[in-house]
């Protein structure tokens, strides 16, 4: 499928948007920091990945059904204040983005299978902005932990641009990893929580449905 088409799965059919002026993530309050697990991150064959493609919540939802995934961490990244809270970040003034950080098999699926969902997931040409949540905190942005990763995701950034496949320019950040603080606990696993919740059933069901049918051969459910 061409990336014209598998754009499709950052938009909502039009009967549904009426209930997004009415949904957003940041429709709840803090409660208890998460901590991140790292005995995943011990193996050999494992490794990370931080994207933000807007609202965490649909990140996490989308990377946790992807065979070889290991665990989807919802949290705040690339910003200056330490520890934030879900209140602070979602001011738009602390420099964080809501992200998640994806800890993988690479015996099973790489960077260039994850950056692939990465794009076609999300809106990667509209600035600080997915659906009806805005603000710098909701930036495209691939947060790389090396150069290999910086290389590879700058890379099809450029090779998506130049290829036309979107109808506007490509405005993702491609931003060194410097931190990330995991979120609130009522944040992590929230699609698989909350599934009921206006924004899952608008928002993050529809998406997950499209990115089922596109990457049906990469997902847990349909791996032996």
């Amino acid at each position: 499928m061409k990336a014209k088409a598998q754009f499709q799965l950052s938009w909502v059919p039009g009967t549904m948007l009426s209930f997004l002026f009415l949904v957003s993530c940041a429709e709840n309050k803090s409660q208890k920091k998460s901590v991140v697990e790292d005995r995943f991150i011990a193996a050999t064959t494992n490794d990370t990945a931080i994207f933000g493609t807007g609202c965490f919540w649909c990140t996490e939802a989308i990377f946790q059904r992807l065979d070889g995934v290991l665990k989807v961490v919802s949290g705040y990244s690339g910003g200056s204040v330490n520890n934030p809270t879900y209140e602070q970040v979602s001011t738009g003034t602390t420099g964080h983005a809501e992200s998640c950080r994806v800890i993988y098999d690479t015996s099973k699926i790489n960077y260039d299978e994850l950056l692939s969902v990465f794009w076609q997931t999300h809106d990667p040409t509209t600035l600080n902005r997915q659906g009806n949540d805005v603000g710098t905190q909701y930036r495209s942005v691939v947060f790389y932990k090396n150069a290999e990763q910086k290389e590879k995701a700058a890379y099809y950034k450029d090779k998506l641009n130049k290829s036309g496949a979107y109808n506007a320019p490509i405005v993702t950040a491609i931003e060194p990893y410097k931190n990330f603080f995991s979120a609130e606990d009522y944040h992590q696993n929230f699609y698989n929580n909350n599934g009921e919740q206006m924004y899952c059933r608008y928002v993050i069901m529809p998406k997950l449905q499209e990115f089922e049918k596109v990457f049906k051969d990469k997902l847990k459910h349909n791996k032996k």
